[in-house]
């Protein structure tokens, strides 16, 4: 039997999961596959800042860092307990960049894009006078204060797919799209599991949303011909234990005129990122280089008192951007915008392909495909996602007010396992605990503040099946857990969610 859609979305990162979501949402019938889970690549291995893009402008970007302020105010009302204000210091350097630039900078920041501002605007601090000076050397007395967003990136990949399928999308994981041709007016596509099993989807049309996979998806698996060519960059970041004790996050000018965040990370740590390198291997498992590393140590010792070294170094990630190829010279120049482009050789069944962009504009990048998309579809529904009710869990804009609520009814709940469950689930951390009176109800421990109820939520509801997805993905659990941890949790998924089986919530 073959099942009969709509669309056919591939890749399940945020440009895949944004679109089958829209898509669904105007009456479409919908069907995603990812050969991996959910956000897997790209779309969790980012710096996590939904913001415009403040060093686009010396790129002269000024289009795509006006739609991307525009998207910051969509998505905080959208996700409100994964995306969360960010204030960020610019220390100054007068031979870096002059403060007339940085002023004008900030300025055309605050002002572009469309709609209500919610974040305060730009000013000026003095550091003997800030709380951000204290841990910062002594010659830099200086700086700027701005607004942007933080976002756990791989939850708003789940949170957008948790939505599609309520809508009445399916969507796979652990499914790879082996083939895919055109018949007639649609597509006939054979898809994989990875325990083997085979079987055939036919679409009015398809969605190529397969990241830094695009191209050799049209010439390795459906065999059309394209002009696109995408550039491979590697983006590489490392977690330390907090190097200083505030809410406010950094941002630091480079010799090399690059940028460099320093930003506090779940509660003990901050992130430090990111480099931008060509990359020509396999996109699918990037690893930082001992270079890169060096790179960010020394980018940061710059401007703090305490000096890191790799040896401080507690975690890694690096991810590949699949960036528009350009007249760019250097990495960090190529353009974060997209392409969208519509396939129809011979008159043929449509092809949508999704070329660059960035996680601040997916939603936009995902009304746009569908506008584009659905009308050859015979479907003329307006686009929705803009003033949609908030991804699930997102039903409450307080998220600090939430979390009383939550120990104010569990007791028993610790201070940093409530705050935990509120800024990863929201509303739906109630769903979680469910009648449990006491930790113990919440079933095994798995290390941390890792439990049997929380890990059977997301296999039921999250799609996760591997302890890296839970881990890794879904939360950052892994930065506190032991080896026998993983081991334990791995033996109960294994018994819990078998090989070669996925969940479709």
């Amino acid at each position: 039997m073959v099942e009969q859609v709509d669309v056919l979305v591939i890749g399940g990162g945020v440009n895949g999961v944004g679109i089958a979501r829209d898509a669904v949402g105007r009456g479409l019938s919908v069907w995603l596959c990812e050969r991996d889970d959910l956000a897997s690549h790209t779309s969790s291995a980012a710096t996590k800042l939904i913001h415009g893009g403040l060093r686009y402008l010396e790129q002269f970007e000024f289009a795509l860092v006006g739609k991307a302020l525009a998207e910051r105010e969509v998505l905080l009302r959208a996700a409100p307990h994964i995306i969360w204000p960010l204030r960020f210091v610019l220390p100054h350097q007068p031979h870096l960049r002059p403060a007339w630039m940085i002023r004008i900078g900030l300025f055309l920041y605050d002002h572009l894009g469309r709609g209500r501002r919610t974040l305060p605007g730009s000013r000026r601090v003095r550091f003997a006078k800030h709380v951000t000076g204290e841990p910062m050397r002594s010659e830099f007395t200086q700086g700027f204060v701005y607004s942007d967003a933080w976002v756990q990136d791989a939850r708003l990949v789940v949170l957008n797919a948790m939505d599609a399928v309520h809508r009445g999308a399916k969507i796979e994981t652990h499914t790879k799209c082996i083939s895919a041709r055109r018949d007639g007016d649609g597509w006939i596509a054979e898809l994989e599991k990875r325990d083997g099993t085979r079987h055939f989807v036919r679409a009015r049309a398809l969605v190529n949303a397969a990241g830094p996979w695009a191209a050799s998806f049209l010439d390795e698996v459906a065999h059309v011909k394209h002009t696109h060519t995408l550039r491979l960059i590697k983006g590489s970041h490392i977690v330390v234990p907090k190097i200083f004790d505030h809410r406010y996050a950094y941002i630091f000018q480079q010799p090399d005129r690059r940028i460099v965040f320093a930003i506090p990370y779940e509660r003990d740590f901050t992130l430090i990122g990111t480099t931008d390198i060509e990359y020509k291997a396999d996109p699918s498992h990037p690893v930082i280089d001992a270079e890169e590393t060096q790179y960010l140590c020394e980018a940061v010792n710059r401007y703090f008192k305490k000096q890191l070294t790799p040896k401080d170094v507690v975690w890694s990630y690096s991810g590949v951007r699949p960036l528009l190829q350009d007249e760019a010279g250097s990495a960090s120049e190529v353009t974060r915008d997209y392409l969208l482009d519509i396939d129809q050789t011979g008159g043929g069944a449509p092809l949508l392909n999704v070329f660059g962009g960035k996680l601040t504009t997916f939603r936009k990048l995902s009304e746009e495909a569908v506008d584009k998309l659905a009308p050859l579809l015979g479907n003329d529904k307006p686009a929705w996602t803009a003033d949609a009710r908030p991804l699930p869990g997102g039903g409450e804009r307080d998220i600090d007010a939430l979390t009383d609520d939550l120990r104010a009814t569990r007791p028993w709940l610790p201070e940093t396992f409530a705050w935990r469950l509120t800024h990863m689930y929201g509303t739906r951390a109630r769903d979680l605990l469910g009648e449990a009176n006491g930790i113990e109800a919440l079933g095994t421990h798995f290390g941390s503040d890792l439990y049997q109820a929380e890990v059977d939520y997301l296999v039921r509801h999250e799609w996760a099946t591997e302890a890296e997805d839970i881990l890794w993905r879904r939360s950052k659990i892994g930065l506190r857990v032991g080896p026998e941890d993983v081991q334990r949790l791995t033996e109960y998924l294994n018994h819990r969610v078998p090989k070669g089986t996925t969940t479709n919530p």
